[in-house]
């Protein structure tokens, strides 16, 4: 499984604690469902590789059913050849499946580097595919998706095949939906025209996948995908010997064999492929017969008659000739042909052996005498053993196992040990221990589970309780580098997310533990225990200003950082322009993502209802109508009168523009008329 590392900055995933169990590490590769990373189990400290569905298709019930049932139909299936599922889960939308991590790289990265195999690795390959298949065609599971992406080829020399994304039980093998599971390059006939899919479909892949081992290249190549899929439909596969000499005309007709358009000419399974290959299920025809080699030292099976040869085709080709015992022609036979075997009596005598008969019953007489001696002797050598077994095993000589007495006070752990006939050292060891509290039994010396023999002194290595660490700066560092200053000697938990308008995005605002006097403020601490919980508050950067934005530029404006839209409150504004806002507020504080923010918007100026100035002065009206924030326009007197007094203080308004009663907004201008 090739390893594709990735950063925290860019990947969210990185450093997450996956149901409190599992460290997310690095990012292994990416498909069209999920993503695998490599991952680490702190509860049995041991590396697994994790498939965590892509989060855009958590909400698709149709694909997180697709992905549950990867984990269920791969779980069923137990086999060397076959990569192993050990957990399966969800944690809020995320939905994950926990494997085997297989260290290594592709059939496909083999194939990118060497372009075409030799036979002998082609068929070594093809082997391990076909025992591990085997193993799922057994149980039911079809693959549906065999390509070299999906077959693993480990750094110890194991070959596994993975990825069951696709698989669905035999009875249930047709495809629904227009489109087409699985890889087009490696689809049978039947899955392209009619969309079903059995056994024989996942023996069709493998024969491509053969003929690609064998040339470099695939069979039908084009622009389109539409094209590659008429070709599976319509063409025969060719000879991978017509594009590589040198291939053998076995593997030729085993490609042939696995490829052929009819289903029903194909083998029936991957079991009835791999014994075919393996000589034990030739077929009945030398069509696609595989050459396979007799042992060199086979058994001769001689003919009856004494004869050193066969003495006839029929007599070589029988495997097993049984041997009739000779003919007794004589008076002694043809007795014995009439008579039970036995000594014989006289015929005068009743009850008289002769000689002959006497001699017999001497050797049996003999013989049971023996037999009773031996009897004897064995009863007597069962006894010792019995009695030696006995006492190396559960009786005082025996080995036991010593108990596990990690987490138990002194107390218990003496207990558990003097249970399996061990003795407690009478000293004890002390080391520092993350996980068992100070004071208990931290391990053992020999450790738990060793097998030694009764009677041995075990040592208790008592907990210290965990080593202190120096912690580095964290509040106002880049939350990248605190995750790795931190991760190999503390247990990150979920990082926290909040809107802060005093730090910059992706900056540690705040880090928090705990002890045994309960929270602790890792920001002002200087040292920590070790594989303490740390959980790290880490800034999205100011809530986002939309006042004077439109409502729908708010929207987008927030949901870009995720934050929603909350209520809307209108209000009369003089300086903000109708349909904007005039002020925003989140409802929590401080604010995290799917926080809604409550916002203020304008419905532009208040409306005024004009006053009845008629009759009042000039200046008057004037007073009244710019008390309410409107504009005054008062034409000029032109009566030559005017000059000789102040006429705006003494000629009374007789009408304005608008009329009394009308509605206006701040800022109209209201013109005076009067009677000069």
């Amino acid at each position: 499984m090739p390893q594709m590392t990735t950063n925290a900055a860019t990947d969210p995933m990185i450093g997450r604690m996956i149901d409190r169990r599992y460290r997310v590490r690095s990012r292994i590769a990416r498909g069209g469902m999920a993503t695998v990373y490599l991952a680490t189990d702190v509860r049995l400290e041991r590396r697994v590789a994790i498939k965590i569905m892509h989060g855009h298709l958590a909400d698709d019930q149709a694909f997180r059913e697709r992905f549950i049932q990867e984990a269920r139909s791969a779980a069923r299936l137990s086999h060397p050849n076959l990569v192993g599922v050990y957990d399966q889960g969800a944690e809020d939308d995320t939905a994950y499946i926990v494997m085997e991590y297989i260290p290594g790289i592709t059939l496909r990265d083999l194939l990118q580097e060497h372009r075409a195999l030799t036979p002998e690795q082609a068929t070594d390959i093809l082997r391990a595919v076909l025992a591990g298949l085997a193993s799922a065609h057994r149980a039911g599971i079809v693959h549906r998706d065999l390509k070299p992406e999906n077959v693993l080829l480990a750094d110890d020399g194991r070959i596994k095949l993975g990825d069951f994304g696709l698989a669905r039980a035999t009875t249930a093998n047709t495809a629904t939906g227009a489109a087409l599971l699985g890889t087009i390059a490696y689809l049978s006939p039947e899955l392209v025209t009619r969309g079903a899919a059995d056994s024989r479909s996942d023996i069709y892949a493998l024969g491509i996948m053969l003929y690609e081992m064998l040339t470099g290249e695939q069979p039908y190549k084009g622009d389109q995908p539409m094209q590659i899929a008429y070709q599976h439909a319509n063409d025969t596969v060719p000879a991978p010997s017509a594009t590589v000499p040198g291939v053998p005309p076995e593997l030729d007709e085993l490609v042939a064999w696995a490829t052929a358009r009819n289903p029903d000419d194909r083998p029936a399974d991957a079991r009835e492929m791999l014994d075919h290959m393996s000589g034990d299920h030739p077929r009945a025809t030398g069509q696609y017969r595989t050459a396979v080699l007799r042992p060199e030292n086979a058994t001769a099976i001689l003919p009856s008659g004494g004869s050193s040869a066969p003495t006839s085709a029929d007599d070589a080709s029988d495997p097993t000739t049984i041997l009739s015992p000779p003919a007794d022609t004589g008076p002694r036979g043809q007795q014995r042909g009439r008579n039970q075997p036995g000594p014989r009596r006289t015929g005068n005598q009743p009850g008289v052996l002769s000689p002959a008969g006497q001699r017999l019953a001497d050797k049996s007489a003999k013989r049971r005498k023996r037999g009773w001696i031996v009897f004897a002797i064995v009863l007597v050598l069962a006894i010792i053993g019995g009695t030696i077994g006995w006492a190396l095993g559960p009786g005082p000589w025996g080995n036991v196992r010593i108990p596990e007495v990690a987490g138990k006070s002194v107390t218990q752990a003496r207990q558990l040990l003097e249970a399996e006939g061990l003795h407690t050292a009478s000293t004890t060891a002390r080391r520092f221990d993350a996980v068992i509290a100070k004071g208990e039994v931290s391990t053992t010396k020999p450790a738990a589970k060793r097998e030694v023999r009764k009677g041995t002194a075990v040592q208790l290595v008592l907990s210290n309780g965990p080593r202190m660490i120096t912690l580095p700066a964290i509040v106002g560092q880049p939350e990248s580098t605190v995750t790795a200053a931190l991760d190999d000697d503390f247990d990150l938990q979920d990082t926290q997310y909040q809107f802060s308008a005093d730090a910059a995005k992706d900056t540690v605002i705040a880090a928090t533990g705990r002890d045994a006097s309960g929270a602790v403020d890792l920001g002002k601490a200087t040292t920590y225990a070790e594989r303490g919980p740390v959980t790290l508050t880490v800034s999205l950067g100011p809530v986002p200003d939309v006042v004077g934005k439109t409502v729908a530029d708010a929207t987008s404006t927030l949901q870009g950082v995720g934050l929603e839209l909350g209520s809307q409150t209108e209000q009369y504004s003089d300086q903000a322009d109708e349909g904007t806002i005039i002020s925003a507020k989140p409802t929590d504080d401080p604010a995290v993502k799917g926080t809604t923010v409550d916002v203020v918007v304008s419905r532009g100026p208040a409306p005024i209802e004009l006053p009845d100035v008629h009759g009042k002065t000039i200046d008057q009206a004037t007073s009244t109508l710019e008390g309410l924030g409107l504009q005054v326009s008062v034409p000029d007197c032109t009566n030559i009168l005017c000059r000789f007094y102040d006429w705006k203080a003494t000629l009374p308004v007789s009408s304005t523009d608008p009329v009394a009663g009308t509605t206006v907004h701040r800022g109209d201008t209201i013109t005076l008329a009067y009677e000069q």
